[in-house]
């Protein structure tokens, strides 16, 4: 590779000696001392960057030197083997070009003017001013490290194809789909359905979508992506692929491609705006074809630091000094879709350190994290919640994190971790944080074990954002002044609007509404003496809890979110008269 230079080269001798790669390869166990020197000896001769002189010596791979440099260099190292480009990126460096420079583009962000592309020496200057001067000195150049000779590959793979939605269906309504072919890897992709899905799932990556519904109807298909927790009809596709695109996803996510009258589930990892994103994928038979939905998994999105979740200052706080406690259960509930999991894994990660064991027991595990012990439940298996917490308490943890307490054996389970010394992390499904006690009793749970082993509850729902760029103001109206309990000084708030920069709907992104509820011992006595939710609710209160519903209102107040958003996903009937 170009990247590290032979002692007489002139770069950078802090940073950029073989010696250093050397180094770190020794130190990761990749390689011995014997082998670099024998690799310095080639050197001299051959005149090779001793990444390369490794490589050709058969003591590394290609990916181990991407990797390692990656690292060292402080850039995104990126695997081109599994990677889906954006036609946009493709559009802006012609194929001669990115030949020349030993690049590939793969990403272009129109609103930021951002261009991120996959180099073999992203400390190469020269090709970088050269890609300025072709692309726009106002572009912004994004420089990830990749193999030499992936990057060739992906440069013949991609270039000279159609890779654009519309330009993909258009080769299809011309030509005729050979569903067999779909299943071999022989140049594969000159298959327009092999682009046209690969495209799709850029496309909903691109767009911020969670989920990707392909859906087949009497006539048609529909494709939908849910995008900020709304479904948004993106595409009707010819009924006569529906059977090539099943096939195609099914090849890509170990499904049985025989099988088409039993629901399926399988899972896709690709690269995609050059990180890795996991799709995970379920069929199900119905009237007129198998349905297909594929659950976005982007890592980036979807581990959040607990500081950049957009809580309020005393959330954050109450959520820390619980989150200090050494022993009891810790508890999330919502709806599905309302970023229970994200709660989690943000938790978990900010206590995540080299000094404690942590164990997960998910279905499935949706976002592998660094040094936590993750496992899914597995029914093939006998591996339920149950017998996996049984499982993990001889596994020496300090932190147990429980995809979801669903009946009395897991609830039995996770309260007999939380008694013997364990931090337990949950999700219970229930309206409220108040609401997870007369739950937990009716699934079996005595107030009298409930008491003192909750350490709190947090209790959340997604919201939509409302667009900087095109939110409007509006006179606040009598109902909303009585739902929100807004004061006289209080005349104005914010309503959608949209505009180019949120595609017209008036939200881009969202944000988590919080209920924050922390236990004491007052609030044990209560749930031990059984008292009424209404009296729990006051005592609570008056401690500072402030509902989710109090915390919407400030939201609506502040001019984050509008009033029709928070009333479309949260409850204020019991506030009308």
């Amino acid at each position: 590779m170009t990247t590290v230079a032979s002692s007489s080269e002139k770069k950078s001798p802090t940073l950029l000696q073989p010696k250093r790669l050397g180094d770190a390869l020794i130190d990761k166990g990749l390689i011995t001392s014997d082998q670099l020197k024998i690799a310095l000896t080639e050197q001299k001769t051959r005149k090779l960057p001793i990444g390369k002189m490794l490589v050709a010596l058969g003591f590394v791979t290609d990916s181990v030197i991407r990797d390692v440099l990656g690292e060292a260099l402080g850039h995104e190292a990126v695997d081109l083997s599994n990677i889906v480009p954006d036609p946009d990126a493709l559009a802006l460096v012609d194929k001669e070009l990115a030949i020349q420079l030993k690049l590939i583009p793969l990403l272009y962000f129109e609103l930021t003017n951002e261009l991120t592309v996959a180099m073999t020496d992203t400390m190469d200057l020269q090709a970088l001013d050269r890609l300025r001067a072709a692309v726009g000195v106002n572009v912004e150049i994004k420089a990830n490290l990749a193999v030499e000779s992936e990057i060739q590959a992906a440069i013949d793979q991609f270039y000279g194809y159609e890779l654009s939605v519309d330009g993909i269906l258009n080769e299809l309504e011309t030509g005729v789909v050979d569903v067999q072919s779909l299943q071999t890897t022989d140049a594969e992709y000159s298959q327009p359905i092999v682009r046209l899905m690969d495209a799709l799932l850029a496309d909903a990556v691109k767009s911020g979508a969670s989920d990707i519904h392909v859906e087949p109807e009497e006539g048609f298909i529909r494709v939908r992506y849910r995008i900020d927790g709304v479904l948004r009809q993106i595409r009707s596709l010819n009924r006569k692929f529906l059977s090539a695109i099943v096939v195609r996803v099914k090849v890509m996510s170990g499904m049985n491609i025989a099988d088409t009258r039993s629901a399926q589930d399988g899972r896709i990892s690709l690269g995609i705006s050059g990180r890795t994103i996991d799709f995970r994928v379920s069929s199900q038979p119905t009237s007129w074809g198998e349905n297909l939905v594929l659950r976005v998994l982007d890592r980036q999105k979807g581990i959040v630091e607990m500081h950049n979740m957009g809580l309020r200052d005393e959330m954050l706080t109450r959520l820390q000094i619980m989150m200090s406690r050494p022993e009891g259960i810790l508890l999330v509930t919502g709806p599905t879709g309302s970023g229970k999991t994200t709660t989690l894994y943000s938790m978990i990660t900010a206590i995540n350190s080299p000094d404690i064991n942590i164990m997960t027991l998910e279905d499935p595990v949706e976002y592998p994290l660094p040094m936590i012990r993750q496992t899914s439940v597995n029914e093939a298996a006998k591996l339920d919640f149950a017998s996996g917490i049984r499982s993990m308490m001889r596994q020496d943890p300090d932190v147990i994190l429980i995809g979801e307490i669903r009946d009395e054996d897991t609830a039995e389970m996770a309260l007999r971790a939380a008694m013997t010394g364990h931090k337990v992390f949950s999700t219970l499904h229930t309206n409220s944080a108040i609401g997870i006690f007369p739950r937990l009793k009716d699934i079996g749970v005595s107030p009298e074990i409930l008491a003192g082993n909750i350490i709190g509850v947090v209790s959340q729902r997604l919201v939509r954002q409302l667009c900087t760029h095109c939110k409007k103001e509006k006179p606040v109206s009598e109902m909303e002044r009585s739902l929100f309990n807004f004061d006289e000084n209080i005349k104005t708030i914010y309503e959608s609007e949209g505009c180019p920069k949120c595609n017209y709907v008036g939200y881009k992104g969202r944000f988590a509404l919080m209920e924050v509820l922390r236990m004491d011992t007052e609030l044990d006595e209560m749930i031990v003496n059984q008292s009424s939710m209404n009296d729990f609710a006051q005592a609570a209160i008056r401690k500072g809890f402030i509902t989710i519903q109090d915390d919407a209102a400030r939201w609506v107040a502040d001019g984050r979110t509008s009033s029709d958003e928070v009333t479309r996903v949260i409850d204020f009937t019991g506030r009308l008269n």
